[in-house]
Order: structure tokens, then sequence, then C-alpha cells
């Protein structure tokens, strides 16, 4: 996951072709090693809703569940052997240099 102060978010469009070719060349070297499995950019929390059932009740809410200076700004589903091959694939993330990447495994089915 992809993590980055909430205006860089909204800047994106305006840092644009720079920072877009960037991802653009991260996701061809993943490519060419066969890892990607998916990921894609997430529009800011003021696009998000937050949908909650207690006692089967729909409570549903405008914007993030938790409020934070730094949001989750896209993801990455990569698979790695290892953490270690893991990490390697984080640290090349463009937004590793400006916000934060969390790597976590998926529950294997």
């Amino acid at each position: 996951m992809i993590y980055t102060d909430e205006p860089d978010l909204e800047d994106v469009p305006s840092a644009g072709a720079e920072l877009m070719a960037e991802y653009a060349t991260f996701t061809e070297e993943m490519v060419r090693r066969g890892v990607i499995r998916g990921g894609d950019r997430l529009r800011p929390t003021w696009a998000a809703t937050t949908v909650q059932v207690r006692d089967g009740d729909v409570m549903i809410s405008d914007g993030p569940f938790a409020e934070a200076k730094q949001q989750i700004g896209g993801y990455c589903l990569i698979e790695c052997t290892d953490l270690d091959e893991a990490l390697e694939v984080a640290a090349r993330i463009p937004h590793a240099r400006q916000g934060t990447i969390e790597v976590r495994p998926i529950w294997e089915t």
C-alpha cells in the first residue's frame, strides 16, 4: 500500500509527467519480472464512503474511517518469493521517496 500526504494525492496530475513516467518504468520492470498482479491509484479521502454493519444496522458515512495525515493513495499487488524480494520491490516504488510503502502479505486461500 502506498501512503502519502493527502495534498500530494491532489497534486499528482500537476506533478504529473515525471512522476507518472517513474511509475511507468516501475510497472514495466515488474511486468518484465513477471511479478505484478495488480494495482491502481486511489481517489483522495474526500471521495471515500465508509460502510459499517453493527447489529444488523448498516451505517454509511462520508470520508475515511480514521483521520490521519497520510492516506492510502494506491496499491500494488506483487507476487514475491519472500519478504526480502517484497522489500526490494517496495523500495523501487516512486512514492517511497516522499511517502511510506507498507508491505503486507495476503492470506493464502
